[in-house]
Parts: C-alpha cells; structure tokens; sequence
C-alpha cells in the first residue's frame, strides 16, 4: 500500500475530486511496458502460426490445439486493441491508431467502429435508460413479462450459454463487424470497409500457406476460443450477484464503476492471458488507465478494498442470472418468475375467497 494521503481514503470519502485524484497518476502510458507487451504477446502468437505451418504436413490435430493456444493469445491481444481504443495503450494518438488497426486485423475487429461502440459502453453501463449499445441484452423483469411470445423466446435464445458462449461470439467477430453500425458516421463506416479489405487479403495469403480448408479451421477454431473467453470475461463483468442497474435518476458514474463492474480474481496464468482486465471496475472507473496499471491502480488505495472480488469458481454462479429486478434491485433467475406467479395465484385465491 502507498503511504500518501490518498491512500487513507474510503468509498464513502472519495467524491468525484477524491477518485478522480486517485486514478490520475496510473493514467500515464508507459512506452516501454506497452513494447514489451507488444513482444511477449504478437512473438508467440506469430511463432504459434509457423509451428502451426511446420505441423500440418504431419496431422491436422497436432495443428488445433495450437489453434486453440493461438485463441488463447488473441484474448490478450485484444486487450492491446481495446486500450488502443480507450487512448491508453501509448502516449501517442498514432501509435494507438496503428497498433488498434493490426490488433484489430487479429482479432477481425474494426477499430474505429468499436471505439465508438464502447465509448457508449462506457458512458451507460448500469444505467437502465440507455442499455443496448455495447452490452449483454438484459430485460427487467417487468420487460419480460410485459413482453410478447415471440419477444420472450428470443431473449431465451439469446442467454442460452451455448449461444451466448459459442454461436454468438463467432457471429459477431466473423459476420456482424462485417457491417457498419447504425448510426456510424463516415470514419467509423470507412474502419469497417477498410478492415474487412485487410482481413480478405490476410486470408488469402494464410490460405494460400495453409491451404483453403486447413486455415478455415484454425481461424475458426481460434475465433471460438478467443471469443468465447472475450465474451464470458464481459458477461461476468457486468451480470454478478450485487451488480449495479439504476434509473437516470439515481444512476452516478462512479458507483456504476464500481458496483456495476466487477473484480474479476483469476488465477496469474489467466489473468496474465486476460491482460489484468478482471480489474474492470478500476478500467470503468478510468478507461484512460492502460491495462498493465490497473492491478497497481487496485492495490495502492484502500478505497477499493471494499470492491468483493468474483472468483473462477464464484463466477459460474452468473449462469444462472436472466432477469433485473427492479423493486429488489438484483439480478434473478426464470425460477424468480415462478415463485412470482405463484405468489400471486396465492394472492388472487386469497381474495377470492
């Protein structure tokens, strides 16, 4: 712990200028730890894609796990095109453009549209009026049963784990991202053209390595570990037991940083895979912070010890989360819509008689 006076702080005591104070000296990019992780990151995806090449003449299942290890690395590199997005990977504004733009070849992600997306993220996470950019579709309980057949059916479908886990992340990184969102003003558009140019040429010369079929499964295979990881590490960070969800007007910035995300605790291999972003209430309550500060950032203040972490194994519990409850301000499950009709089949039995 550090010994300034910013250390003695509590959540209660830290306001806006208190936080705001706290954060500001982890907000300063280091070129040489960005360059390192540069090296330790992009070297041993790119050495996992010629030992992929040196393999393939021998079987192709020696050649899958290691896509499925190069899946593994593309979850850190997207951790380097997200702080590239945020500004805070590099102090510069064109290193940050450049490295977004190869990082995003990586993982298939154009990097200017998904700066704004998750700029919008940012700007209403745990705020109930402003939900569907950038978030996990989650309905209020009220919503849900206000909601049509066919309406409900699809939310079912769209938390399924199996969707939500393995056929949507697929989905978005190879299909959705191929297109420009609504409302996307020229740049945003051109970064989706452009990328989706880089990515055809990429797959082309890979295919022309590999062959058509074999690169077809690795990147496939790549892409659905990479992604079902990336998306299970946003799920849990914002569906978990004591999450923040608030109306605009009691919705505050800070709170929802840090109640409405959580402190995800990994394991160091995972956390290191995962580019320290478990820590994604200290990267909501400053997005400026790059991603190798914000293990740092979390263990100088006392302010964030109150922060109850989610464990690997705790974590498994937000499966069962569908629905927010308004009047108990908590997440609940299907069963929650059981117990709720019974009670008032009670009640209705009750007055009857």
């Amino acid at each position: 712990m550090t010994n300034d006076s910013d250390s003695n702080l509590n959540p209660e005591q830290a306001g806006s200028a208190g936080w705001k104070q706290i954060v500001l000296e982890y907000q300063k990019p280091s070129t040489g730890r960005a360059l390192w992780q540069i090296i330790n990151t992009l070297g041993p995806l790119a050495l996992i894609w010629y030992f992929m090449y040196l393999a393939l003449p021998v079987s192709l299942w020696l050649v899958l796990p290691l896509a499925a290890l190069a899946g593994a690395f593309l979850v850190r590199t997207f951790i380097i095109f997200h702080d590239c997005g945020h500004g805070s990977f590099f102090k510069s504004g064109r290193a940050n453009s450049l490295v977004g733009f190869v990082t995003g070849l990586l993982t298939f992600t154009p990097f200017y549209q998904w700066r704004w997306d998750h700029a919008i993220h940012h700007a209403t996470s745990g705020h109930l009026d402003k939900r569907g950019t950038g978030d996990v579709w989650t309905m209020t309980v009220q919503e849900y049963l206000e909601s049509s057949r066919w309406k409900r059916f699809a939310y079912q479908l769209a938390r399924n784990p199996f969707v939500l886990f393995v056929i949507a992340p697929v989905a978005v990184l190879m299909f959705k991202q191929r297109f420009p969102s609504p409302g996307a003003n020229k740049r945003e558009r051109e970064s989706v053209h452009v990328m989706n140019l880089a990515i055809l040429v990429q797959a082309i010369v890979l295919s022309a390595v590999f062959g058509i079929v074999p690169y077809l499964l690795i990147q496939l295979t790549a892409m659905m570990v990479a992604g079902g990881a990336g998306f299970w590490l946003f799920y849990v960070q914002h569906q978990f037991e004591g999450v923040y969800w608030e109306r605009e007007e009691d919705w505050d910035y800070a709170t929802a940083a840090l109640q409405g995300s959580s402190f995800y605790k990994l394991p160091k291999v995972l956390q290191w895979f995962t580019g320290n972003i478990g820590y994604h209430h200290i990267h909501h309550l400053s997005a400026k912070i790059p991603n190798y500060n914000l293990e740092r950032c979390h263990k100088a203040h006392l302010m964030f010890e109150s922060v109850k972490p989610i464990t690997l194994t705790s974590s498994l519990q937000s499966l069962k989360f569908r629905l927010w409850d308004e009047g108990n301000k908590k997440l609940v499950s299907y069963q929650h819509l059981k117990e709720l009709r019974r009670k008032r089949q009670a009640q209705t039995s009750s007055s009857n008689a």
